[in-house]
C-alpha cells in the first residue's frame, strides 16, 4: 500500500541524516515517482490502497517522511495485519497509524508487538509458504523476532533468526530484505558479501539460488526488487548490470524512477507496498 507521508514534522525533516535521507526529500519529484510507480502496480491487476493526508499519526508522534514506507510497520498474515514496533524511534507511531483504514477496508488487526522488542517489516524474507528468515539486527531484536514467530504460529508460520552486520548502524535500513530479495520460492538477488555467514549458510541449507549483485551497485541496494504478481520484477533503473544478471537468469525487470522513493531515503520497491499474498504451503 504506498503512501505519500501525512504529516511530516519539521524538526525531523530538517534533520535528514538522522533518518537517513541524503538530501531534503523533492516532494514534487515524490509525488511524480509515487504515482508512476502506482501505476506499474495496478497494471497487473494490483489493488492499491492508498493512505493519504487523512492518515494521521500514531502513539502521540508525528510522522516523518519515513513513513511512506509502509511495508516496515505491518505484517499482512491470512487472519490480518500484525502491527509491528520500529526499531527507530521517530517511526513508532506509525503502526498504529493506518489502524482507522483497516478497519474501513474490513482488515483486522491481529496483533501487535509491544515493548521491549523491536521489531521492522524489512526484516522477514519469504521462502515458501510457511517460512520467514528474520533478520536480527538494528532494526529488529531477538525480542521482536519471537514475538513475531508468536503472532505468526497461528498461520502456521516460522519465523527463523538470520543474523545481519552491523553497518551503519539503526539509523540506515540494513535489514535481510536489503541484502537479499525472493524473486520466488527458491531463487534471490544477494549480496553475499554483507550477509553474515550464519545466515548465509542458512539461505542455502533451505534451497535458495543466489543472484549476485554487482558490487558498484550495492550502494543503491541493487538486491531490493519487487513483484507484482505479473511475471515481472519491478527494479531501480540505474541498477542496470544487476538487473541484468536478473534477466539472464530468467526475469523480466521492468524498471522504474527511484530517486525519491527510493534511493533518498536507502529504500526499496517493497518499501512502500505492503502487499498481502496468499499463503500457500
Amino acid at each position: 500500500m504506498p503512501t505519500v507521508p501525512g504529516t511530516v514534522g519539521r524538526d525531523e525533516c530538517a534533520d535528514r541524516c538522522r533518518m537517513g535521507f541524503g538530501r531534503h526529500p523533492d516532494r514534487a519529484a515524490g509525488t511524480r515517482q509515487h504515482r508512476e510507480f502506482t501505476e506499474m502496480l495496478r497494471a497487473p491487476g494490483v489493488e492499491v490502497i492508498e493512505l493519504g493526508e487523512g492518515m494521521g499519526g500514531g502513539g502521540g508522534l508525528a510522522l516523518t517522511p519515513d513513513a511512506f514506507y509502509r511495508h516496515d510497520a505491518s505484517f499482512p498474515s491470512p487472519r490480518g495485519m500484525i502491527l509491528l514496533r520500529p526499531g527507530k524511534r521517530s517511526r513508532r507511531g506509525e503502526p498504529e497509524a493506518p489502524r482507522a483504514v483497516f478497519a474501513a477496508r474490513g482488515v483486522p488487526v491481529v496483533g501487535a508487538i509491544p515493548a521491549p522488542g523491536v521489531a521492522e517489516g524489512g526484516a522477514p524474507a519469504r521462502r515458501d509458504g510457511r517460512t520467514r528468515f528474520a533478520g536480527e539486527g538494528c532494526r529488529t531484536d531477538a525480542d521482536g523476532i519471537a514475538q513475531l514467530a508468536g503472532r505468526a504460529a497461528p498461520d502456521s508460520v516460522e519465523a527463523v533468526p538470520a543474523p545481519l552486520p552491523h553497518g551503519e548502524g539503526p539509523v540506515r535500513c540494513l535489514r535481510l530484505r536489503s541484502l537479499p530479495t525472493d524473486l520466488d520460492s527458491r531463487t534471490i538477488p544477494a549480496d553475499p558479501e554483507l550477509l553474515a555467514v550464519p545466515t548465509l549458510r542458512r539461505l542455502t541449507g533451505h534451497g535458495f539460488d543466489r543472484i549476485p549483485v554487482v558490487a558498484e551497485e550495492r550502494g543503491t541496494t541493487a538486491a531490493k526488487v519487487l513483484s507484482p504478481g505479473n511475471g515481472e520484477l519491478l527494479a531501480l533503473r540505474t541498477n542496470r548490470r544487476t538487473n541484468g544478471r536478473i534477466e539472464a537468469a530468467g526475469c523480466r525487470v521492468r524498471p522504474y524512477a527511484g530517486s525519491e522513493i527510493r534511493r533518498n531515503g536507502s529504500g526499496g520497491p517493497t518499501g512502500p507496498a505492503r502487499p498481502r499474498r496468499p499463503e500457500t504451503p
